[in-house]
């Protein structure tokens, strides 16, 4: 199904010296055990060290690509497409006005310069045994509902204008690395990017982008197809979100022994020109749903943010991008400096 064209030698042993440098100073992220109960610890390990690794690994061109472990090569693969689905903005009107995690209520990681990369993953997940995507009345109970429906976004901040919005006055970029379940057919989920021009106004969208229609523009990047992850074993997922100003933006998406990337040209958006603050979490599929997740689930989140500094970021509480949400409680957020800069809170019910 999948086409695959091997990197040539020169790349891969470049991106494996990557690895084994990377492998030394990421030890402290790579501690999570996977979720699988037939790997014995040191199994479990090597694959927690081979995916923050392969997260460092450079995608090497246009397109879509996978890699398997041990490997630290990127394969090409055949990409999708198909008609995207909005990740909404928040309503007008927030939903409720409690700490529910969602809907504009959210941490986000705010930097001093520019934000080239976030890494998001989940190093405690206890408790979780179902979850279900659920229509949220503001948003015309839409997305794709029912259980084991969800989406992992890695969210941009919408404060800021390029190129891209062509001179329409109050426009603003907005951009979105999402993995999400049944995102082009039933059983099989797809990581892409997801890029608005919210504000645009009354005009016709440019060309490529599709009308939201309440005065937003909105399209997707070519996805990749990856696997249709249960929600028990989300503990085990982590997304990336990174963009390159006159070069590249990337999501990628790893789930135990693979991982999964789309790379698409910068100049969409020019998010790389005005992106300073970051939002992740595990929310509804799409829509402005909301996963409801059962009673006594706890999340740890972890966002590490690459932005030319060691200073830790600063938690900015109800900074939330994203219109989607869950059914769980905000608890305390700490930000922390060094080599790998980066927020984590709790959140539970």
């Amino acid at each position: 199904m999948q086409s695959e064209t091997r990197l040539d030698a020169r790349f891969v042993l470049r991106v494996v010296a990557a690895g084994l440098i990377s492998a030394c100073w990421l030890q402290p992220a790579v501690a999570v055990a996977s979720s699988d109960p037939a790997l014995d610890p040191a199994e479990a390990q090597a694959q927690a060290s081979w995916r923050a690794d392969i997260a460092r690994i450079e995608v090497p061109a246009d397109g879509c690509f996978q890699a398997a472990y041990p490997n630290l090569y990127w394969e090409r693969v055949a990409c999708r497409v198909g008609q995207p689905r909005s990740h909404s903005v928040p309503p007008k009107v927030k939903e409720g006005g409690s700490d529910v995690v969602g809907n504009g209520y959210d941490y986000a990681a705010l930097v001093t310069g520019l934000i080239s990369k976030a890494d998001g993953s989940f190093p405690s997940v206890t408790g979780v045994t179902h979850e279900q995507s659920a229509g949220v009345p503001a948003f015309g109970d839409g997305g794709e509902l029912g259980p084991n429906e969800y989406s992992l976004q890695v969210n941009t901040n919408y404060t800021g204008t390029t190129a891209a919005c062509q001179g329409h006055a109050g426009c603003l970029v907005w951009q979105q690395f999402i993995y999400a379940t049944d995102q082009l057919e039933a059983g099989e989920g797809a990581a892409f990017m997801q890029y608005w021009l919210l504000g645009w106004g009354n005009s016709t969208c440019p060309a490529g982008f599709f009308s939201d229609g309440g005065g937003d523009c909105y399209t997707n990047s070519n996805s990749v197809s990856v696997p249709d992850v249960k929600i028990t074993h989300f503990a085990d997922e982590t997304i990336t979100g990174s963009a390159v100003s006159g070069g590249n933006d990337i999501v990628r998406f790893t789930h135990n022994d693979h991982s999964y990337s789309v790379s698409g040209k910068d100049s969409v958006l020019d998010i790389a020109t005005v992106w300073n603050e970051v939002e992740f979490n595990v929310v509804g599929d799409g829509g402005g749903s909301r996963a409801d997740f059962n009673k006594g689930s706890s999340v740890t989140v972890d966002l590490a943010v690459t932005s030319g500094s060691s200073a830790a970021p600063t938690c900015k509480k109800k900074a939330g991008s994203t219109g989607e949400s869950n059914n769980l409680d905000l608890g305390p957020c700490t930000a922390s400096g060094g080599a790998t800069p980066s927020i984590e809170f709790t959140e539970s019910n």
